[in-house]
This record gives C-alpha cells, structure tokens and sequence, in this order.
C-alpha cells in the first residue's frame, strides 16, 4: 500500500514538470556553457545535539526527470527513503561525507560541516567541472563554484544532495538509538526535543553528544524545541 502510494506522489504531472523546471536553471545555464559535470552539495545535521554532520555530492545526466526532489525537510520521511534510492540509481555519480562528533566540537559546527563536503566530494569517481552549494559561506581554490542560499529549494542538484544527506544521517542516528537507547535518537535524530533534553538531564551525555552544543536549558537559559513531527 506504501509503495502504491508513493508511486502515485511521484507521477510526472504538468505542475512537477513546471516546478522541475524552476529549480534546473543554475544546472541548465552551466549545461548550456558546455559545463558537462554541475554537482549540487549540501549537508544535513547542523543543528542537533548529537550525532555527525553529514554531505552529499550529485551530479546527474542532463535533464534528470526524477519527481518531487526538494529540500529534504519538506518532504516526508517514507518518501525521502524512496527518492534516495532513485537519485542513487539515476544520477551520473554521488558522494557521501561524514564528520564525526569530535571534529564538530574541535573545528566548529561550519568547519566540520565543509570537512564533510569535502570529504563528499572525494567520493566522487569524477572530478566536477563546477559546484552548486547551499549556504554561503563554502569555498573551494581548485573548482569554480556558486553558493546559493536556501539552495536546496532552489536548485535540483542541491536538493537531491539535501535528500541524500538526510537520509544517510537519519539511518546512522538510528543505529546510534540501538547502542544508546535510553535517548530516543531514532525518533528525534539528536535535535533538540523536549524528550530529548529530558534524557539528557536524567541520563547525562554520552558519547556522541556534541560537546560544543549543550543546550542553553542546562545553563539555565531557555533553548527553543525541535518538533520531532
């Protein structure tokens, strides 16, 4: 029933074409400089308590045809599971980078977050001849690229990276939850719920609490909640 429902969500309508073809146009310009090799980068995991930033790196084929990629926040969790396997099977080549909580809280959240891009990019079997970012502040001496703020909106190789970034971070949260089960990572993912910050203060910190982020409630200041729906 799940899968009959999620091929229906990913029909082609006139209306995804048309979106489709709204969030192509950095992709579409670079293809039509004869720029062959365009590779959306972005991360996911800036924010939480716990847990590594993760990135990813896409390149895709011109003209990629694969329905509802978005920024991975505005889409649902089944459907992010399915999409990730359709970019991973249709795109020309992707890349997965990881840094780890202790490089977060010995570089910086922002640090680490472009060691995990880097690291993304390496795992790509091609050089790319240019980068799509999300954000604005990533740099790179040795590829032209472009920032784009809100990128994994507004650019169809970002948000594919966004959705392969998301996932691969939400399956390594739930395996932590399996290690360090009295914290609930599998349903927050280390973000900063009221469960969560309630196992913290019963539990303490394990290890891959990011030493660098406690939350502002332990210093006796108020931390606004992430709403785990």
């Amino acid at each position: 029933m799940r899968r009959r429902r999620l091929s229906t969500e990913l029909e082609m309508t006139p209306a995804e074409v048309k979106r489709i073809d709204g969030i192509l146009i950095y992709e579409r310009e670079l293809w039509a400089q004869g720029t062959e090799l365009v590779a959306g980068i972005d991360e996911a995991g800036r924010g939480p308590l716990a847990g590594p930033v993760v990135a990813a790196a896409v390149i895709f084929y011109e003209n990629p045809d694969i329905p509802m990629v978005d920024d991975s926040k505005k889409v649902p969790a089944a459907l992010r599971e399915y999409l990730f396997d359709m970019i991973k099977n249709e795109a020309l080549n992707c890349g997965i980078g990881v840094a780890d909580v202790d490089e977060i809280d010995s570089l910086n959240i922002l640090q680490a977050s472009f060691l995990a891009m880097r690291r993304a990019l390496k795992e790509l079997s091609v050089v790319p001849d240019y980068l799509l970012v999300d954000g604005c502040h990533y740099h790179n001496d040795e590829i032209p690229y472009t920032n784009i703020v809100k990128g994994d909106s507004a650019s169809y190789s970002i948000a594919a990276a966004s959705i392969l970034a998301k996932v691969t971070r939400d399956r390594l949260m739930v395996d932590y939850d399996r290690n360090f089960p009295d914290y609930g990572f599998s349903r927050h993912k280390g973000y900063a719920t009221q469960a969560h910050l309630d196992a913290i203060e019963k539990f303490g910190f394990c290890s891959i609490h990011r030493r660098s982020f406690h939350p502002k409630r332990f210093l006796g200041e108020q931390v606004p909640l992430f709403d785990e729906t």
